[in-house]
């Protein structure tokens, strides 16, 4: 066994100090930390039970709950891997991430039952379905409830250090998801590093899950709760009303969103109506803040302070961060931060060394943080982790006090309401249509979500297609999030002397009235 950190940690030093301590709330259940051990020992249990054997992986597909918690730490307990699933991907995709990971094993909720028939039709090695919503299970799938109720705990695995403790598929630039590899030291160093920061968590407050906990984000967040030690407060998916019931009912102190959550969440009349006086830290990320929306959330949650993360899910995720003092700076608010303290950043040119301050180059990040690799893709994984370093595609620059400027995507990537999209995947899904002779997708300015995808197409001679049409024929292949908000018809897409789409004369219309080039 390889010696280091492990995700379990937090739950065994509670179990010793804190036993009787409240650890998870979720719809009337409110469970200590001595049940939420003996519930996660028993469902790894029932886990190895089922055949699940040290490395293999385990999948999930639900919206937030105790039970996703309760599967975070139950997985590598038995000694397996996780592989959490995005909750808003087509059945395609995710049944090519059940097939890429060859997980044999599959949590699913209620609203998600109606995509199983098309996932296990997609992905045939599935052999275990464990049903893990609040009703009745039904025909031929396993009860979690029952599970646990029937398994004696087992001892935890211990699986720790260099030893992977996840797989969380991330887009990929070839259009088909790809798998990052993830230690439990990856994830431990993230967690603490935050900790570290003074910036994360408010001791003895309650956490709110409301952001996807799939999302390594969100289960960044929860693993440092685990860490620290503390209640977390979970709601199902993130709603204005949901959410604003949840602060005012747990006294919650610290809650995890992106910038189109805040804003929606500062602009919904009821939180005129809402006790959100115990809030004191707001995390986000995926993009800055305006200054105007900042000035809104802080008349409408006077309580509290805002922390921004810039980072992906190859770093754990986090790699820098911005505190609430410098928010209140125009220039730093359009910053990332800066390095947290578990991580080292760079900009570095093409040549990959190390440029000056105020030079725009690629960022580059270094640490215990950075992940182990791409699962099945070695040229991929050496790549992007040239010479140590985690080459980010993002193009930026650091300033003299070393706070991170984000100007440009190097891998044409748009980020929509906190999501990552790859442009290739739209151009895949959009070019199989019969009607398009060729594509370009691009993100473009939106007040809600930051960035929408924007695809121009161009159509097959002779041949017509509605927009509508197109949107429709897109969500059979790819996620709802990731199909095109706009579309836009046009003759013919400008090329470069080399036949390349230039896709900076497309955005250039969009982008030039703002103050940055990406959201």
């Amino acid at each position: 066994m390889t010696t280091g950190m492990y995700l379990t940690q937090g739950l065994h030093r509670a179990l010793r100090a804190t036993p009787h301590d409240t650890m998870t709330i979720c719809a009337g259940r409110v469970r200590s930390v001595a049940d939420v051990a003996d519930r996660v020992a028993r469902l790894a249990g029932a886990f190895q039970s089922l055949g699940v054997g040290e490395g293999d992986r385990v999948a999930m597909l639900s919206l937030n709950s105790d039970h996703y918690s309760e599967y975070l730490l139950a997985t590598p307990w038995a000694g397996a891997v996780l592989n959490p699933i995005n909750i808003r991907w087509s059945a395609a995709e995710i049944a090519y991430s059940l097939r890429d990971s060859d997980t044999r094993t599959l949590l699913i909720d209620d609203t998600f039952l109606p995509l199983l028939a098309d996932l296990r039709s997609q992905s045939t090695d599935v052999v275990n379905v464990i049903h893990c919503g609040d009703g009745a299970a039904p025909d031929g799938l396993l009860s979690y409830e029952e599970l646990v109720a029937a398994n004696d705990p087992v001892p935890d695995a211990h699986r720790c250090g260099s030893d992977l403790a996840g797989l969380f598929y991330t887009g990929g630039t070839s259009g088909h998801p790809k798998g990052v590899m993830l230690t439990h030291d990856n994830l431990m160093t993230s967690a603490l590093g935050c900790l570290a920061s003074g910036l994360f968590l408010t001791s003895g407050g309650p956490l709110l899950h409301a952001a996807p906990m799939f999302h390594l984000a969100d289960l960044a967040i929860w693993l440092a709760q685990v860490c620290r030690g503390g209640t977390h407060v979970f709601i199902p998916a993130f709603r204005p009303d949901w959410v604003l019931e949840a602060v005012q009912a747990h006294r919650i102190t610290d809650l995890l969103l992106v910038p189109t959550m805040v804003q929606m969440l500062v602009d919904d009349p009821a939180v005129a109506d809402h006790d959100t006086s115990s809030l004191q830290a707001v995390l986000y990320g995926g993009s800055p803040i305006s200054a105007a929306l900042l000035e809104r959330a802080a008349v409408r949650l006077p309580t509290a302070s805002f922390v921004q993360a810039y980072g992906m899910t190859e770093v754990s995720p986090v790699a820098t961060l911005l505190a609430p003092q410098d928010h209140h700076d125009p220039t730093l608010r359009r910053s990332g931060g800066r390095a947290a303290p578990h991580s080292e950043v760079r900009i570095v040119g093409e040549d990959d060394t190390e440029l000056p301050p105020g030079e725009v180059g690629e960022i580059t990040v270094r640490g215990g943080h950075v992940m182990a690799g791409y699962w099945g893709r070695p040229e991929e994984t050496a790549a992007a982790l040239k010479g140590g370093w985690m080459h980010t595609g993002d193009a930026g620059y650091l300033d003299e006090h070393g706070y991170l400027f984000v100007v440009d995507r190097i891998k044409d990537m748009i980020v929509s309401g906190g999501e990552n999209v790859y442009s290739v995947e739209v151009e895949n899904a959009l070019a199989r249509h019969p009607a398009v002779a060729t594509c370009a997708v691009i993100g473009v300015p939106d007040e809600r979500w930051g960035e929408r995808v924007h695809a121009v197409v161009v159509l097959v001679a002779g041949a017509q297609a509605e927009p509508s049409e197109l949107r429709e024929f897109c969500k059979t292949l790819i996620g709802g999030y990731k199909v095109p908000r706009s579309i836009e018809v046009v003759d013919a897409l400008p090329v470069s002397a080399a036949g390349k789409v230039l896709k900076r004369e497309l955005r250039a219309k969009y982008w030039n009235a703002s103050e940055r080039s990406v959201s």
